[in-house]
């Protein structure tokens, strides 16, 4: 793997759920083999269906993968921190953010000046070593 960075973006006015999942899908297949595809189009769905819900502006999903490492960041217009909340079986929610929090190895959330960033991280493991093509 090169130590160049890898990056693709989706912005709101051009994507939407389905379109991040896709362009992840792509970015790990080409850039990140060795991630779990499953928990990372998870978080992915996830973090652009919360920004959707609870923001009423811009998002913008961007991965990026250098030197054994995966982030997936989710900016967007809300200064609102995501929160906990006891899951609502009824259809309200609450089940999202507990998932983000398991399934990626870590976790950041900051304000920027416009918004916030959710930012999740996976290291590649000795374990998760894919092997080279010959």
């Amino acid at each position: 793997m090169s130590n160049e960075p890898h990056v693709v973006v989706v912005d709101s006015p051009y994507g939407d759920s389905a379109a991040a999942r896709g362009a992840a899908a792509d970015f790990l297949s080409q850039h990140c083999p060795w991630a779990d595809l499953d928990a990372v189009l998870l978080v992915v769905s996830e973090l652009v269906a919360n920004s959707i819900r609870h923001t009423p502006g811009w998002w913008r999903l961007r991965l990026t993968t250098q030197n054994e490492t995966l982030v997936v960041e989710m900016e967007d217009a809300s200064p609102e921190l995501p929160v906990a909340r006891p899951p609502d079986f009824g259809g309200g929610g609450g089940f999202g953010w507990p998932l983000v929090l398991r399934l990626a190895g870590h976790v950041e959330v900051g304000p920027l000046p416009h918004g916030k960033r959710v930012r999740a991280v996976w290291q590649r493991s000795a374990s998760s070593s894919v092997p080279s093509p010959v």
